[in-house]
């Protein structure tokens, strides 16, 4: 299982949300870079990278900070939060994104994220099913749509997605422990999914759990920065 570390951007700051509220803001270093190449000195070789100014406005806003850390690390960077054209794809890729996530697009405008997976391939684009009370939510989680989280992903497989991160919301940033029940049972529904685990991990020990359930990966936020998990059991995670 990928050990993915996350860093959220808002102000080109590295920060934490709970449950996705902007209000519960707390920034964990003013330098994303330094955070990065830390992940880095501890052998992990991804990064969830999301532009929650870009979620906000819609449109890709942190692309230098995604351009600095590609740069100047050979982190692989999955790159999400307001892509929405074809545009702020190009400038995301070109940037030196090596993947990247849409979610409110593929609720909003289907035909657009379809169209993306027709380009660029299913190895480059990761659905984004980020669900509260299993309804898929939008707009950087400050909308619900109608859209019932496990028949959303089961209806983009029928058009080539494979990687889907699911957060559950209710669980993000809240170091309660991750939703086992929910990514046993998407596992059950869906076929060769390479299902990336995300929110509320808090323990080491949850990590083996994820893993034996079939997740492809698992986002790590608010636990290392609230030093839950240290980057010293992750690299030793990645080397066992």
């Amino acid at each position: 299982m990928r050990i993915i570390p996350a860093i959220d951007i808002i102000d080109g700051k590295c920060v934490r949300l709970s449950k996705g509220d902007y209000n519960t803001k707390k920034i964990y270093n003013e330098n994303p870079l330094e955070v990065a190449k830390e992940f880095e000195a501890h052998g992990i070789e991804y990064l969830h990278l999301v532009d929650l100014d870009g979620a906000k406005s819609k449109h890709i806003v942190n692309h230098k900070v995604l351009e600095q850390i590609a740069s100047k690390t050979n982190l692989k960077i999955d790159f999400g939060g307001g892509l929405k054209t074809d545009d702020d794809l190009r400038i995301a890729f070109e940037s030196g994104a090596n993947q990247i996530t849409g979610g409110s697009i593929a609720v909003k405008d289907p035909d657009t994220f379809i169209s993306w997976l027709a380009k660029f391939g299913a190895h480059k684009i990761i659905l984004g099913a980020d669900a509260n009370n299993e309804k898929i939510a939008v707009s950087g989680w400050l909308e619900e749509s109608d859209k019932e989280l496990i028949p959303f992903i089961v209806a983009y497989q029928k058009e080539n997605v494979s990687y889907v991160i699911c957060t559950d919301i209710s669980k993000d940033g809240m170091l309660q422990g991750p939703s086992f029940d929910l990514y046993e049972r998407i596992l059950k529904e869906t076929n060769d999914l390479k299902l990336i685990a995300s929110g509320g991990i808090s323990t080491f020990d949850e990590l083996p759990k994820l893993a034996a359930l079939g997740c492809e990966g698992t986002i790590i936020g608010k636990a290392i920065y609230e030093n839950r998990i240290s980057l010293k059991q992750l690299e030793n995670f990645i080397l066992s």
